[in-house]
């Protein structure tokens, strides 16, 4: 079979339940995404996509318009994912080979493993070797933007739906408050369901410590990035000190700061994102290194490439999850009883809706 890449190109999409939400430290305007497709001369087609919201739409296209021409004007197959992002680094380090860079290159290696696995008929969680058929997902959301009705209809959704699971956000301004909105989801939630916090960054340490000493009580199972992502002192003294299990991840381009935080034991959870990392490969190293020192994995937002991910690592501990994109794509993932299933057709085995795809020129 023919595996030579034909073309690729990308478009905007936004999501059927976009709405205004807000976080300690960002107000997001809308839901919104770009989504790199992929064609080989074998006539197959894959996907691969990013979250963008509203932030810096020149900057990402223009990224992305790079990165396609790039690989528009070279012979690769499909199969050479690792060599597309060599040689992309290399392209692109006179300007930086983390941020959005990174990221164009990451949605280009997803949509070549798509386009990989559906050339195989095969489920990229086969492909790579499965440990694990199912795994634990949480509902998260919790935006601080909510009225408090907003926030327990929300939880008391996720629970319908059989979550065990879900994040509340965190760093409003007002410890009192933070502690005010988490013990009103615990009341309604009932002891049946985890609750975590996330406070996105948006504490300094002592206030980080205060609120954690408070949440132990209301029975909080871990905290996300209570403080800057840089602050590695910071997560030491907060894993002596808080009580509840630290997680952190999500800003990280590379392994750099896993590394750091291994080093001062600072951490419990790590979290990596796999577009900021620069795709497949770069995630599976990222959770290599952590499961070395016998950290588990529980990746930031891209339920839909983690989950199938999670099911080729030793460990794995849970999967966040959001409805954003299932309103526009073919084939929602299931989830019952407090577990994600990775699905069973070729490639990530789903395909964004040709109606919500507006073409970038």
């Amino acid at each position: 079979m023919n595996y030579k890449i034909k073309n690729v190109n990308f478009y905007r999409a936004t999501s059927k339940i976009s709405k205004p939400i807000a976080d300690s430290t960002h107000s997001i305007s809308k839901i919104a995404f770009y989504i790199v497709q992929m064609q080989l001369e074998n006539g197959v087609i894959g996907q691969g996509y990013l979250l963008s919201f509203h932030y810096s739409p020149n900057a990402i296209e223009g990224a992305l318009k790079d990165a396609c021409q790039f690989i528009n004007e070279r012979n690769y197959e499909v199969f050479e994912t690792v060599k597309v992002k060599q040689d992309w680094d290399m392209e692109a380090e006179y300007f930086g080979n983390t941020g959005i860079n990174t990221c164009a290159i990451a949605a280009i290696n997803i949509a070549m493993w798509d386009a990989w696995g559906k050339s195989l008929n095969t489920p990229i969680w086969k492909m790579l070797g499965s440990s694990s058929k199912k795994i634990p997902v949480y509902g998260s959301g919790g935006w601080i933007s909510y009225t408090d009705e907003e926030l327990l209809e929300e939880v008391l959704d996720y629970k319908r739906r059989g979550f065990t699971a879900v994040k509340i956000k965190v760093g409003s301004g007002s410890i009192e408050k933070d502690l005010q909105r988490l013990s009103k989801c615990r009341e309604a939630l009932g002891d049946s369901v985890k609750i975590m916090m996330d406070a996105n960054q948006g504490m300094d340490v002592p206030t980080a410590l205060k609120l954690a000493e408070q949440a132990v009580k209301i029975g909080i199972h871990w905290f996300e990035e209570p403080i800057t992502h840089t602050d590695f002192a910071g997560y030491e003294l907060l894993r002596n000190k808080c009580g509840i299990s630290l997680a952190m991840g999500e800003r990280e381009y590379d392994c750099e700061a896993l590394k750091a935080l291994i080093s001062k034991n600072a951490l419990d959870l790590w979290q990596p994102d796999i577009v900021r990392l620069g795709g497949v490969e770069e995630w599976r190293k990222s959770a290599a290194l952590a499961s070395a020192y016998h950290l588990p994995v529980l990746p930031h937002y891209y339920k839909d490439y983690d989950v199938p991910l999670l099911c080729t690592v030793p460990m794995a501990y849970g999967a966040e999850s959001f409805d954003w994109i299932d309103g526009i794509i073919d084939n929602a993932m299931r989830i019952e009883n407090g577990f994600a299933y990775p699905r069973e057709g070729a490639g990530w085995g789903f395909n964004f809706k040709e109606e919500f795809l507006e073409e970038v020129k």
